[in-house]
């Protein structure tokens, strides 16, 4: 079964950046694509990114375009979540997900495209 691992969150000044890793196990990601979500207090679970299991696709919210790049390693089985620029604003816990698909260049950044989800890492940005 298909676990996901987050790490890599953390505490950071405004205009900073931080990396996040999404691990996986138990299965290989070759054929999953991969998304990640965020969750600030009393919001609701947004879309950030999406990879299709090809990585020739890629999505990115509005809020984080020219900000955020992911990024997929098959080979060490993890997916990558560069962020720069940061902004108070996207303080949230972030969590990865993963959806099989039969189609290489497919990810389609709703929650409910995803089967497997992370624990979530928490990211802060703050003076």
């Amino acid at each position: 079964q298909l676990q996901l691992v987050e790490s890599g969150g953390g505490l950071v000044q405004p205009g900073g950046s931080l990396r996040l890793s999404c691990a996986a196990s138990g299965s290989t990601l070759d054929y999953y694509a991969i998304g990640w979500f965020r969750q600030a207090p009393g919001k609701e679970r947004e879309g950030v990114s999406c990879i299709s299991s090809s990585g020739g696709s890629t999505t990115y919210a509005n809020s984080v375009l020219g900000r955020f790049t992911i990024s997929r390693d098959n080979t060490k089985n993890t997916v990558y979540l560069q962020m720069n620029s940061l902004k108070p604003e996207d303080t949230a816990v972030y969590y990865c997900a993963a959806a099989r698909t039969a189609v290489q260049n497919m990810c389609v950044m709703t929650r409910s495209f995803f089967a497997s989800w992370g624990q979530g890492t928490q990211v802060t940005v703050s003076s």
